[in-house]
């Protein structure tokens, strides 16, 4: 099962900073070349906010495509199909804010289509 803990992809560097009932914030690093695939989220917001390097935000559902700056911030909404990764393939790190709600993580085919929920 995929939980919090033990996501489908590896990154570089992933630190909790707090925790309660339905709510989550970590600080997540993506190394060169490495990627949050696409996925969603049937009940939770990803709030990211850009800590180091560019932090990209792509969804489908509306398409669109959020590069974040150092101090940039964006929201992802429940059942928005999203990918996060470095601009260009570089490295980048960020915090995520989940919630409010309990958190799943639903794959979603390279291609970004909608899963059916």
């Amino acid at each position: 099962m995929t939980t919090p803990e033990h996501p489908p992809y590896q990154i570089a560097g992933r630190e909790l900073v707090s925790e309660a009932d339905g709510l989550r914030v970590q600080i997540l690093t993506l190394g060169p070349g490495e990627k949050v695939p696409w996925h969603c989220h049937s009940a939770v917001a990803d709030i990211f906010i850009c800590l180091d390097g560019t932090t990209v935000i792509e969804t489908r559902a509306p398409r669109a495509r959020h590069e974040l700056a150092p101090g940039g911030h964006c929201v992802v909404p429940p059942k928005t199909v999203h990918e996060v990764s470095g601009k260009d393939g570089a490295g980048c790190r960020f915090t995520i804010v989940q919630g409010v709600g309990v958190y799943d993580f639903i794959p979603v085919g390279g291609d970004g289509g909608v899963p059916k929920a």
